[in-house]
């Protein structure tokens, strides 16, 4: 098959968490789109906001160069960023809440000021507004993806992976997050990959250092998950594994097929809803849709 990316199935560790999480919540998240406008569906969290406010402010930092990347504070560029997620555009229920969520970004950000540790060294940037490749050109699959920082070490000429969190949940050690970002980097620039690190923004002033993914060995877990993915896409096969009531996970997106949401904003892409009563809170994530 010739490699069409307008065919392919684009797959992303946010869209196989989904998947691997339940079919039916990979279904509403990455594949379903509103019949009156066209548009896939999202539900904004607190926590969410939380993490692409401040991912945001990080991420506008690796195009400045890097004597003048903290001439302003990150906080002021916080708060213009924050305007985009006031109330319920944040899916804040009270202003109380989005006070803590807001200050919580706010003390994210000064840990970096005060201890900016790979921000203050020189950067490596992609240039592709979305990372990707063919993991299969064969089969038409393209992985893509987003990663945080690429801290440049000049001696090895090479890459170091970061990743900034901003929950407080801590990564499991069988994600696939830097396994996938080992592969795009890898395949996405030049230089080699030398190190990958976690970044605990709400607890800590420096690094967390993880043991670099095997290129091998990542590419043939993300591609047999892959291959699952487009076959259930074929066959639109997407069943929630505890059956017709569903789960955590879909349960949410359901509700807002069903008209229980209200919707906050839109884009070209998405329309974004909250749901009034939450059965939990959204798993703290600083995970970007892609």
């Amino acid at each position: 098959m010739a490699k069409d990316k307008y065919t392919a199935v684009w797959i992303s560790h946010t869209s196989i968490s989904d998947y691997l999480k339940c079919p039916r919540a990979y279904f509403l998240k990455n594949v379903y789109k509103d019949s009156s406008t066209g548009h896939k569906i999202q539900i904004m969290s607190p926590s969410l906001a939380l993490g692409q406010a401040v991912h945001e402010v990080i991420d506008s930092l690796s195009n400045i160069p890097t004597k003048s990347r903290l001439e302003e504070s990150l906080v002021l560029k916080f708060d213009r960023v924050w305007e985009s997620f006031i109330g319920e555009k944040g899916g804040f229920q009270t202003a109380e809440d989005e006070h803590k969520f807001k200050e919580r970004g706010k003390a994210m950000l000064r840990r970096i000021m005060e201890n900016p540790g790979p921000i203050a060294n020189l950067a490596v940037k992609i240039q592709q507004e979305l990372p990707h490749y063919w993991i299969s050109e064969e089969e038409n699959i393209v992985l893509c993806g987003k990663v945080d920082w690429l801290e440049y070490d000049q001696e090895k000429d090479s890459v170091h992976i970061i990743d900034f969190k901003t929950g407080k949940k801590r990564e499991d050690d069988d994600s696939l997050q830097l396994p996938i970002y080992h592969l795009l980097v890898h395949h996405c620039q030049k230089r080699p990959v030398t190190k990958a690190s976690y970044w605990y923004l709400e607890n800590s002033d420096t690094l967390l250092e993880k043991v670099l993914p095997d290129l091998k060995e990542a590419h043939s877990k993300v591609i047999e998950i892959g291959r699952r993915i487009k076959l259930a896409r074929k066959l639109e096969k997407f069943d929630c594994p505890e059956g017709r009531d569903g789960c955590l996970h879909c349960r949410p997106m359901e509700k807002i097929i069903k008209g229980e949401g209200t919707l906050v904003d839109s884009n070209e892409q998405r329309d974004i809803y909250i749901l009034p009563n939450p059965e939990v809170e959204v798993e703290e994530t600083d995970s970007i849709i892609l």
